[in-house]
């Protein structure tokens, strides 16, 4: 059941972090899903210790948790876009 919460929270946050970048229009769902998973692993491993809370991928979701992973992704989009494209945007 955790899995199944942290795929659809995932893609929730990679889906905002997405229209925040303005890149929706450039990745699809399954995108969206490993850019949400992959920006809350970021996050938790760097700005988590750094604040305290847990991260979104150890079960604990509450409203701290999903901001420190949707700053996480938009950052993981931000390098992204700085490597395919050489601006941030």
């Amino acid at each position: 059941m955790g899995l199944i919460i942290l795929l659809i929270v995932g893609g929730l946050i990679g889906w905002v972090a997405s229209m925040i970048m303005r890149t929706d229009g450039q990745q699809g769902i399954l995108l969206n899903v490993v850019v949400g998973i992959v920006g809350a692993l970021l996050a938790g491993f760097v700005v988590t210790p750094l604040i305290g809370g847990a991260p979104i991928t150890s079960g604990s979701i509450n409203i701290q948790s999903i901001i420190v992973s949707l700053i996480g992704a938009i950052v993981l989009l931000a390098i992204i876009n700085l490597f395919r494209r050489g601006t941030v945007r």
